[in-house]
């Protein structure tokens, strides 16, 4: 029988959910609290061997009929504002199960949607933890440690039906996702139902169940799947570097690395040579890194290796076969091809590795957006003249979406300068979100701008002792009430009468072509003289033909609510004057 590996296990959720809470428990440390705002800013892997589950839920395994056969587990304990889950691996996801955690106080959020989404694009097995139970209102924390159905039970009438509330609130959530979820202790067939185990990371209670219940799904399910190969594979997670070094973490997932090993490591481009110079295999429960000259799988790794270029998120290869090294890079470019598959048209994104990137490419083909352009790294002048390109063919593409990624003052002022939208961000979901509101408002103001030929509805009143000369041409102050008061356009009263032609509109001394609701402005009318057309304080309206009402009342959807309010005081006026006009 071949030698197993421990399963990958990636833990995601929601942002400040709990997840590294869990972790901490597990592994008996505070990482949470030292993080910045207690959110994780970075992947941190955790090696937990099968000593420590024995040691944390021996009679659990034993009254679970679990006997414990794989080495352990290594965690990968992602950002909680990612689409981590989505770390990948050649042919497939990184993590060969997931730890879902959802705050069963807050219930499933988008974010936590996004991750489902995610893992069920992968195929990735999972189980819930329903974290922060000690939060359900008057939850009182057992004087013994029992497990945590006993602990439920022995709850007050009133915490019962709160936890319930809440429990039936994220299952039913789960069953629009199509999943048919229910507490383990209920579970016959896991093959069929999704395992929610109550827990709290604060008071212990639950945890030892969640450890047994994801040592028992990944015997269940990774049977033949967990079998080391001759051939050594891994994935880039990080590249750290600092003013003397450059560190890159990575996880090695199947066969053994060694020093000086010449690695194939893919890229968006060409795939990378490089050389294992020095590596530092991860001990077990974070405490640090020690020096090695070989690391078997799967197991977190800090390396040095002899070129730099190397990006996050990307798979690499050992290949100390020279005859074999260009069918390794040919095998590893085409896995990039596929998953990076890019659009005749469409936006431009930029994430910080490979994962987020194929996270943030899959949510957006969940909503029919296409992409023109995707890589990983800062935003440059070359992606921003990529969107500014766009907008000969589609305004809505001028746009670019950076996911944990940065741009510098210049970048800026070129964006700016090109009308080029960027919007970034540390949270998958909002990014997405920002992005279709920026759609929906261009996309209202590209079709506004075809009725500018046509004149809008506006409302202005003249202001007393605000007359500069009667006649030839009339000039006064003006109030704009309502509306958007456009120069050249017809005036009528209240009557439907026709009064004249705007000239000329001035704001403090300048000519405009429009003035909004609230502005007050000098206006020039040939042809009237004050006093006869027009008296001091009388309210004027903008003189529509009846084409130019039927227009705007077809695309009411793009007018304010003034100008809708408006339009409805011109139709009366104009029905006083036996036109059949309505709004």
């Amino acid at each position: 029988m071949k030698k197993i590996r421990q399963p990958i296990v990636t833990i995601a959720g929601h942002v400040d959910h709990g997840k590294t809470s869990i972790l901490d428990y597990f592994r008996g440390s505070t990482v949470a609290a030292k993080e910045a705002g207690l959110i994780t800013q970075k992947i941190s892997f955790t090696c937990f061997p099968a000593e420590n589950i024995k040691i944390r839920c021996a009679n659990l395994l034993k009254k679970l009929n679990i006997d414990l056969v794989i080495p352990g587990f290594l965690f990968i304990d992602t950002p909680g504002h990612a689409a981590f889950s989505n770390l990948r691996k050649r042919g497939g996801s990184l993590a060969d199960l997931a730890i879902l955690v959802i705050d069963i106080n807050e219930g499933i959020k988008p974010q936590t949607s996004e991750v489902i989404q995610i893992l069920k694009a992968n195929k990735v097995p999972f189980i819930v933890a329903l974290n922060k139970i000690d939060n359900v209102s008057s939850w009182k924390k057992p004087k013994e440690k029992i497990p945590v159905k006993e602990s439920l039970e022995k709850q007050s009438e009133l915490v019962k039906s709160e936890f319930e509330r809440k429990l039936y609130d994220i299952i039913g959530t789960l069953s629009l996702l199509k999943f048919e979820a229910d507490l383990f202790w209920n579970i016959k067939d896991f093959t069929k139902q999704l395992a929610l185990i109550p827990c709290s990371a604060k008071t212990g209670e639950g945890m030892e169940e969640l450890i047994a219940m994801l040592a028992g799904l990944a015997q269940k399910f990774l049977q033949g799947k967990l079998e080391l190969s001759d051939e050594c594979k891994g994935t880039i997670l990080e590249v750290r570097k600092d003013s003397k070094m450059t560190y890159i973490e990575a996880i090695i997932y199947d066969g053994k690395l060694k020093l000086n090993d010449n690695l194939i490591v893919a890229s968006l481009e060409n795939p990378i040579e490089t050389k294992v110079r020095a590596l530092f295999k991860a001990l077990p429960l974070c405490k640090g890194f020690e020096s090695a000259k070989e690391v078997e799988a799967a197991s977190g790794l800090q390396l040095q290796l002899t070129n730099h270029d190397v990006l996050p998120g990307m798979p690499f290869v050992v290949c100390n076969n020279e005859r074999k090294k260009e069918e390794i890079k040919k095998q590893l470019q085409k896995e990039i091809s596929k998953k990076i598959r890019l659009d005749k048209e469409g936006i431009v994104i930029k994430t910080d590795s490979l994962g987020s990137l194929e996270a943030l490419m899959y949510l957006l083909r969940q909503k029919n957006i296409e992409i023109i352009k995707a890589s990983i790294g800062n935003i440059t002048k070359q992606d921003i003249m990529s969107a500014y390109t766009n907008q000969k063919f589609n305004q809505l593409n001028s746009v670019i979406l950076g996911f944990n990624v940065s741009l510098n003052e210049d970048e800026e002022k070129e964006s700016s300068k090109l009308n080029v939208k960027i919007i970034t961000g540390e949270v998958v979901y909002k990014i997405i979100e920002n992005f279709e509101e920026w759609q929906k408002e261009k996309q209202r103001k590209i079709e506004r701008e075809k009725l500018s030929e046509l004149t809008l509805p506006f409302k202005i009143k003249l202001m007393k002792n605000c007359i500069f000369r009667q006649s030839k041409p009339a000039i006064c102050g003006f109030q704009v009430l309502a509306g958007s008061l456009q120069s050249g356009k017809k005036l009528m009263n209240i009557k439907g009468e026709e009064i004249g032609r705007i000239k000329a509109v001035q704001s403090e001394n300048k000519s405009v072509e429009k003035a909004e609701k609230g502005s007050e402005v000098a206006v020039s009318i040939p042809n009237v003289t004050i006093g006869r057309q027009i008296k001091e304080e009388e309210i004027l309206y903008s003189n529509l033909t009846e084409e130019e009402f039927r227009k705007l009342k077809k695309n009411k959807n793009l007018l304010t609510q003034d100008e809708i309010k408006i339009l409805q005081e011109i139709a009366k006026i104009k029905r006083k004057e036996r036109l059949t006009w309505g709004v």
